[in-house]
Order: structure tokens, then sequence, then C-alpha cells
């Protein structure tokens, strides 16, 4: 079965979380990016603005290709409870149906929880069957702790089954 983790990272956390589930799950990796510039005091809070009220955003790539997957991960830090206007956009352009799908979030506190309802809410509307989800708390955490968090997530859910 092909597994593809498609993900948007910021600062660089989400980024080595779905780095390390595409290298223990052998899976193929896109990472989604922002056009628009999310940096600064400003921006960061129109940008957990525009997450909440799910703006869309220019992303590059504008699509992905998933009829080669039967599996699909989205990955995306939480922003005031929500997740980024990029994953939002990217799931919109995807065609999801018949796919199952694992969703990941990322926070720094707490409401991981809420940002992985919105995300399966979305998905589920664009065709896809939730079969796992799961947050990770990165607040104060090495990179070797996130790795190893993200490691033992993998063998918790087993995440190898898809």
């Amino acid at each position: 079965m092909a597994k593809i983790i498609i993900y948007y990272s910021q600062g660089g956390t989400t980024d080595l979380i779905a780095k390390t589930l595409a290298k223990n799950l052998n899976a193929d990796l896109v990472r989604i990016h922002d056009l628009k510039n999310r940096e600064g005091f400003t921006n960061r809070l129109f940008s957990s603005i525009n997450a909440f009220r799910e703006s869309k955003t220019d992303i590059v790539p504008a699509q992905v290709d998933l009829r080669g997957y039967d599996t699909v991960y989205f990955g995306t830090p939480t922003w005031s409870g929500n997740p980024t206007p990029a994953i939002l956009t990217i799931i919109d352009r995807c065609d999801l149906r018949a796919k199952d799908v694992i969703l990941f979030a990322t926070m720094d506190s707490s409401r991981g929880e809420s940002t992985l309802e919105r995300l399966e809410r979305k998905v589920k509307l664009r065709g896809a069957r939730v079969i796992e989800s799961f947050a990770i708390s990165t607040k104060d955490k090495s990179q070797e702790q996130l790795i190893n968090d993200t490691e033992a997530m993998i063998e918790m859910k087993d995440l190898r089954m898809y």
C-alpha cells in the first residue's frame, strides 16, 4: 500500500515529525509552502485569524496527484486551535474519494484535538475515510524528544499497519 504525507510547517517542528513518519513508514513526502508572509507579530496575528476563518491561501505545490496512493497523511501545526490555511487549501484541492486518511497536528500548548476535529470534517467532506489521528505536543522539546515521541506514536497507533 502506497502512502504519502502532505504537510505544512512554518517553524520546522511539523517538518521534523513528517520526515520521521516518512522514514519509519516508507512514505512519500510533500511539503506545502504558503506563499503569504507569516513572519512577525502582525502577520502571525492575521494568520491565526485566517486559520480560524478557514481562509484559503496561495500554496506551492498548488495540487498533489493522489492516484497512486492508498493512504494519505495530512499534517499541520495548530494555530489558535485551528489547522493552517495552507493545509486547508491543499485538502480542498485534493480528490480524496475512497482514500484512507491519517491526520496529525503539532501544538505548543493544547487544542490539538480541535485542530484534528476540523481537519476530519474537511477531509470527510472530500470523500475520505479517517482511520486515525493524533496530536504531538512540541513545547520545550528537543529534536531527539520529538523524534522519540513520533516513533512512540507510530507504535502506539500501529501506523505500520496502514
